[in-house]
């Protein structure tokens, strides 16, 4: 089993954080986003969506997607548990990792590509294109983050993660929304509780943002 990577990606390091949760350890090829290796052969034909992360089996399937890589090895190894013991639990930490994937993580890193000069003819990820960026997408992501900040400060008041007392998948998906809003420089300070929620995610040993540093 190898998995394809490129640290510091944000999906890249939610992988790597899931990884260090359970303390597995995977073979792991470094593929160079910045230079489109992607792009190239083996890459393109092995994941024709030109993202990463990807993971190899031995038989030769290829899994994308971060959620989807996770799943799977949550199952290859499951303890610790990251996505629920029973029914219940797997359907409310599904639930909060959706929606703090798609009202946070995902605008945040939209708004990021639109923004940044880096991202000029790949705004959409696993492409390369003449789509131009677009402020309104900048100010629609952060807007969206600001509404689920609402929404889930009160939440965070009486539970130390997402899901209560038991650190998630959606915790780890969090914690890299929060590394998003960093690098867009948004004023956590209104937001006591997710502010609490955000400093214990970054104080995790798993953190591979540390390893960065």
């Amino acid at each position: 089993m190898k998995l394809y990577n490129f640290s510091p990606a944000p999906n890249a390091l939610r992988v790597e954080m899931f990884l260090k949760e359970k303390n597995i350890k995977i073979d792991t090829i470094q593929v160079n986003l910045r230079e489109g290796e992607l792009f190239k052969e083996p890459y393109n034909s092995m994941n024709p969506f030109n993202c990463i992360p990807f993971l190899e089996l031995e038989d030769g399937t290829i899994i994308t997607e971060t959620i989807s890589i996770c799943r799977y090895l949550e199952e290859k190894y499951p303890e610790p548990i990251l996505f629920g013991s029973n029914a219940k639990e797997r359907a409310i930490v599904d639930m909060w990792n959706r929606r703090i994937e798609m009202d946070g993580f995902l605008p945040l890193v939209h708004s990021i590509r639109n923004k940044t000069s880096f991202f000029q003819g790949r705004v959409i990820p696993g492409t390369r294109n003449e789509i131009n960026q677009s402020q309104e997408i900048v100010t629609r992501g952060i807007e969206m983050f600001k509404i689920l900040l609402d929404r889930i400060d009160p939440h965070l008041s009486k539970n130390k993660f997402l899901t209560g007392d038991k650190f998630s998948i959606a915790d780890i998906t969090g914690h890299f929304m929060f590394n998003s809003s960093k690098i867009l420089k948004i004023d956590l300070e209104d937001y006591k509780h997710a502010f609490r929620w955000k400093s214990e995610l970054e104080k995790r040993p798993s953190n591979p943002i540390n390893d960065l540093i």
